[in-house]
């Protein structure tokens, strides 16, 4: 397998190498979509989105890792999900990239929204995918959602301590996570596909700490609800019916607190999985290319 996945240094948290993937060579009279993955996946997760033609016309598609995921290492070893939005908004810096509109499944939807929080000027518009604002809490669940505490702590306590060069992350933790993200409509050539990622990605002990970083992330993030407000670019948030680990529900209510947005609206794919991006791929790309081209 080729990865195609470049590299670009920059500032924050004592320097910081990140990983990056174009669609196809950079067009300045196109606008920029900036793309964050879900959780311990990689910028491989955005495959559809680089073989969709339709796509290419109207963005430059700019898959950018969070840290701890695919390429994307800090010099300073603790790191949370609003370091991986300045990330975003510095690696733009590097490549001599004003403004973006940002897409992102599951973390990578609150990503893309704490980077808008972070430069309104800068973001013209988020897609959220197979997301929640909110943080474990007992809404959350009340509202259909998973208990992301009874997922995330065994592997966080199983990863707690130091492991030979030659560890590699175990199967059943890969199988868990698409599972979760993709349900029955796993191939067997993806699982493979996946597994293999996942090892390269999370082998030594280094791999075993970003890992459990990654993991503690997930558990232990902060709600963005009381933010929502805060942001006036437009959200289009996309959430499909057979989502296992976030409903439905838990989005209407999401949706409804980006008071301050010029637009906020919720498209529901019926049987769409976790993962959207990758489940169900002409719907989200098909969504994404109606919403650049109306507010670029």
């Amino acid at each position: 397998m080729t990865d195609t996945t470049q590299t670009v240094d920059i500032p924050h948290l004592g320097g910081s190498t990140v990983g990056y993937r174009f669609g196809k060579p950079y067009d300045p009279s196109l606008p920029t979509l900036i793309l964050n993955n879900s959780f311990t996946t990689s910028a491989e997760l955005f495959r559809p989105q680089f073989a969709d033609e339709e796509l290419l016309k109207v963005a430059n598609l700019l898959a950018i890792e969070p840290y701890g995921h695919g390429k994307t290492h800090p010099t300073y070893r603790q790191f949370t999900y609003w370091d991986s939005a300045i990330a975003n908004l510095q690696v733009l810096d590097a490549l001599g990239i004003d403004q973006a509109f940002a897409m992102g499944t599951s973390q990578g939807g609150w990503i893309v929204t704490q980077t808008a929080m972070l430069a309104p000027d800068r973001i013209k518009g988020i897609i959220p995918l197979g997301t929640s604002m909110d943080r474990e809490s007992q809404q959350s669940q009340a509202l259909g959602c998973w208990d992301g505490t009874e997922f995330c702590t065994p592997a966080i306590d199983a990863l707690a301590e130091s492991v030979p060069d030659d560890w590699v992350v175990p199967d059943e933790f890969v199988i868990g996570v698409l599972d979760a993200g993709l349900g029955d409509s796993v191939s067997d050539e993806d699982r493979a596909f996946w597994l293999d990622v996942y090892r390269r990605n999370y082998s030594g002990d280094a791999g075993r700490e970003r890992l459990r970083i990654c993991s503690i992330n997930l558990r232990d993030r902060d709600s963005l609800l009381a933010r929502l407000n805060s942001l006036t670019c437009p959200v289009l948030w996309i959430h499909g019916t057979a989502d296992s680990v976030y409903s439905v529900a838990n989005a209407e209510n999401g949706i409804a607190r980006f008071t301050g947005s010029k637009d906020a609206q919720l498209k529901v794919v019926e049987g769409g999985q976790h993962f959207l991006s990758a489940s169900d791929p002409k719907e989200v790309n098909a969504a994404a290319v109606d919403f650049i081209s109306k507010w670029k």
